[in-house]
């Protein structure tokens, strides 16, 4: 353990994570962030990251607990089939699962491991995989407070593919007080990453952030309709959180939501689009302040 570590390690985690989160904005973005009046996109993530306490983005960023929230906000419908949820991964029946299944814990994010055929599966790794997850603390590598107050635990859930046996292309739907302004669309997330911005009614956008285009073209997904009032159900009454869904030929299904987008590491081009969502959210946050004032005054 080096010296910074330790050091930060005697300090409140308050101020600690106000320090990482100033400076993670400055390794990325080349400035410290305002804090106090956040312009950019990223600022007002570094902002929330360093002093938003709301216990629904710890909810949020459950993956677990965040499937009560879906079930009441726009019904259990929207789920992938959850086989098993456990704190110790021996216990997990892999000879009941089916050929296929996703493998993740409760309390992280980017960690996965997607089962496409069974019967080659090192079930020796999985373990070790399982437990490493399970003895990390993802708030402490990453300083995301809303993972701090997590539950760590392993969940194995149904595998949704694009009908041909490669997890299904993902549609991230920015929301800013429960309304959806930019979509994203992920392709080949475990082989060729591409990425693609569209505007809600389908128009692509001439935006990138971190990875190139996608190269062959995205169709308009078969339930956007349905996309796009589910994410603005599941996002009312928040400043911003980004919505993730999956649209298959069959029905749609959740994936999750996201408070703190790459960690507020995500370089748009042109730069200009992360000032124009930093006014989105300024709005928004202004917007359910205000609302919050007046029924306040009412009550």
């Amino acid at each position: 353990m080096g010296l910074r570590t330790k050091l930060r390690n005697l300090l409140p985690d308050d101020l600690v994570d106000l320090y990482v989160a100033m400076r993670v904005h400055k390794t990325q973005h080349g400035r410290y962030p305002n804090l106090i009046r956040p312009r950019t996109f990223n600022e007002w993530i570094a902002r929330r990251k360093a002093l938003d306490r709301r216990s629904i983005l710890t909810r949020f960023a459950d993956k677990y607990a965040v499937r009560s929230y879906v079930s009441e906000r726009v019904g259990s419908h929207l789920l992938t089939k959850l086989y098993w949820v456990t704190r110790e991964p021996a216990d997990i029946p892999l000879d009941n699962l089916p050929n296929s299944f996703v493998v993740k814990p409760s309390h992280g994010s980017g960690w996965v491991n997607v089962v496409r055929d069974k019967s080659r599966l090192d079930r020796d790794a999985l373990m070790k995989q399982c437990r490493t997850w399970l003895e990390s603390d993802y708030y402490r590598l990453r300083r995301e407070w809303p993972y701090k107050h997590v539950v760590p635990r392993v969940m194995v859930e149904e595998f949704i593919d694009n009908g041909c046996a490669e997890p299904a292309s993902d549609c991230r739907f920015y929301v800013f007080d429960g309304r959806v302004e930019l979509i994203q669309v992920d392709a080949g997330r475990f082989v060729k990453h591409e990425r693609t911005f569209f505007d809600r009614h389908w128009n692509e956008l001439p935006i990138t952030m971190t990875f190139p285009r996608i190269t062959d073209g995205v169709p308009e997904p078969w339930h956007l309709a349905e996309m796009l009032r589910t994410a603005e159900l599941l996002g009312k009454d928040m400043d911003f959180v980004r919505v993730d869904l999956y649209d298959t030929e069959r029905k749609i299904y959740f994936g999750e939501i996201t408070t703190t987008p790459v960690n507020g590491c995500g370089h748009f081009e042109p730069q200009s689009i992360d000032v124009q969502l930093g006014g989105l959210w300024e709005r928004s946050a202004a917007q359910l302040d205000t609302g919050l004032r007046q029924s306040s005054a009412a009550g």
